[in-house]
């Protein structure tokens, strides 16, 4: 029952062709009880997300050119085809060791450049607006032990690829595979395959030239002092950026709870 909890609380109505890929804790019984056939609203808001689709690829491939972006994929609601009309585009970035501040500015700049309409804090127009939420250093994938949950899980498993760079996106399924743990089978076994052992890890940024390591220095710190006064609960170091201001796994684990 546990999943189909879980994904009302989304107003995502399970379905029998959504398992075993979504299950958690269900016996056969509620099984049997599931619908064959999508709701309405989740065929309506696959439409919707079609279109957002097509958006966050185009996105993706204006992103990939920059180098030192190695992964860019869906989350959020989009990347479960259960979009709002209203709904924004969220997106994550993974980067080389060393870069994540730079290929921000990079991102933030280019996207700009192309008119694209990026979401900004306190908008409360965001519909087709991209919003990256998550940024991280290649060299730092894992989720840390404390926010480890059911939710955090679900949206690590429900992130779909759109760039792909050297299996990046493996090795960040490899680094946070104890979300098998709470969905064991919403992972691709054949990714887990290719990733049964960690791959090389990156270079530590000796590797790098001096000057990108200042550069990266400057853009971290100069956008940390931008940031600082707005942040709440976001996770903001020099390789990694959370920008998540709602403890959405405490929502959703009390309303489990309930």
């Amino acid at each position: 029952m546990l999943s189909i909890k879980y994904h009302k609380i989304f107003d995502y109505k399970l379905v029998k062709s959504d398992f075993p890929k979504w299950f958690y804790k269900i016996d056969s019984k509620d099984i049997s009880k599931i619908s064959k056939t999508k709701s309405k609203t989740r065929l309506q808001r696959e439409k919707y997300s079609l279109s957002k689709l097509k958006l966050a690829k185009k996105a993706a491939k204006i992103l990939a050119k920059i180098p030192t972006i190695k992964f860019v994929g869906i989350t959020g609601s989009l990347a479960m085809m259960n979009s709002n009309k209203d709904s924004d585009i969220d997106l994550m970035i993974i980067t080389k060791t060393g870069t994540m501040w730079t290929t921000r500015l990079l991102v933030h700049c280019l996207l700009f450049t192309v008119h694209y309409p990026l979401r900004r804090p306190n908008i409360k127009k965001q519909k087709d607006m991209l919003c990256i939420n998550l940024w991280l250093d290649e060299n730092d994938l894992i989720w840390n032990k404390a926010d480890r949950n059911i939710y955090t899980a679900h949206e690590i498993a429900q992130v779909v690829p759109l760039v792909n760079k050297n299996q990046t996106y493996e090795k960040f399924l490899w680094e946070n595979k104890w979300i098998l743990d709470f969905w064991p089978n919403a992972i691709d076994r054949e990714l887990l395959a290719i990733s049964n052992k960690p791959l090389e890890k990156p270079l530590i940024a000796t590797g790098y030239s001096l000057i990108t390591s200042i550069v990266e220095k400057i853009a971290f710190k100069l956008q940390y002092f931008y940031m600082r006064k707005k942040i709440t609960r976001e996770t903001i170091t020099p390789t990694k950026a959370l920008f998540h201001p709602q403890d959405w796994g405490k929502v959703v684990l009390e309303k489990l709870n309930k």
